[in-house]
């Protein structure tokens, strides 16, 4: 079976595991960016929290609002696995899913849940088995679903949590709802405890005069906060609108989760974190370059 190599470690997130769980664990701690605590699981016999919004850049940068993302999908539970709506950077335009195999982390592998990829499959006629989606040139090394990953390992403890990676590549709304209604089928017709993560940025900005930035990370966050307003209404449709009038690079994953999960019974958005790269790196003042928005939602039942 195929092993997806961990090809941005010692990049995105660090490359020994050591590193690697220190930069987790002190994203977690962060009481101003982070949830403030490290991740504990309540172990309750009923999930109310099924999906949720990640960001997927450096640690150093998003690291802390994946860190609410996880916290929160892992406090209730443990899941069994978790499935990963994962955006294109790089010109893929199918919706692929590798159905078989692992994904390497300097955690340790986690192991790809055939049983719940098969179902997905079989529910659908858009998402199609593509491992070239996820390996060799060029789309091996893609990003933004690999970095959830060593969250995922690190929250899941000892557990045999398994994942099944879904790289959504289609960039207008039309087909989105039936892909969303295939994976809710499947996910109703097993027996399994399942979250589901949209990896997503939000709002990349270049400010017109660096020396003062204010007035361009005021709109930024204005767009991104109208993305975010959408999705706690759990209104797809204005999500992917707002979305698309901005750099958020996963517009049509956190639409197909907002689809999803409706379609699984869900009653609540809720938003748990947003910042910027500005904020976090500089405290929002001075100079600024470049920014990123990064936004940790969750979904409720």
């Amino acid at each position: 079976m195929e092993k997806r190599k961990a090809t941005n470690a010692g990049g995105f997130y660090p490359r020994f595991k050591k590193d690697l769980v220190n930069k987790i664990e002190t994203s977690f701690r962060d009481e101003n960016f982070g949830p403030g605590m490290l991740s504990k699981s309540e172990k309750r016999e009923k999930r109310t929290i099924l999906g949720g919004v990640s960001p997927h850049a450096g640690y150093d940068y998003s690291g802390c609002a994946a860190a609410y993302t996880y916290y929160n999908l892992f406090r209730e539970r443990i899941p069994d696995t978790v499935i990963i709506l994962g955006t294109d950077h790089l010109g893929y335009s199918k919706v692929g899913l590798m159905k078989e195999g692992s994904w390497e982390t300097p955690l340790g592998d986690l192991q790809i849940d055939g049983e719940v990829a098969k179902e997905i499959l079989q529910q659908s006629d858009i998402i199609i088995e593509d491992n070239s989606a996820f390996n060799g040139f060029p789309f091996g090394r893609e990003h933004n679903i690999e970095v959830q990953l060593p969250f995922i390992k690190y929250c899941a403890q000892d557990q045999n949590t398994h994942i099944v990676p879904i790289k959504v590549g289609l960039r207008t709304y039309q087909k989105l709802p039936t892909i969303a209604k295939s994976i809710a089928n499947a996910l109703k017709n097993l027996q399994k405890d399942i979250v589901i993560v949209a990896s997503s940025d939000m709002t990349h900005q270049k400010p017109k005069d660096s020396s003062n930035p204010a007035p361009d990370i005021k709109q930024m966050k204005e767009k991104d906060q109208a993305v975010i307003d959408a999705f706690v209404q759990l209104d797809p449709e204005k999500t992917f609108k707002n979305a698309k009038k901005t750099t958020v690079c996963g517009a049509q994953t956190i639409t197909t989760l907002l689809l999803t999960i409706k379609e699984l019974g869900a009653t609540e958005g809720k938003a748990l974190k947003y910042y910027t790269s500005y904020d976090k790196v500089s405290g929002g003042s001075g100079y600024c370059d470049y920014s990123v928005g990064y936004f940790s939602g969750i979904l409720l039942k």
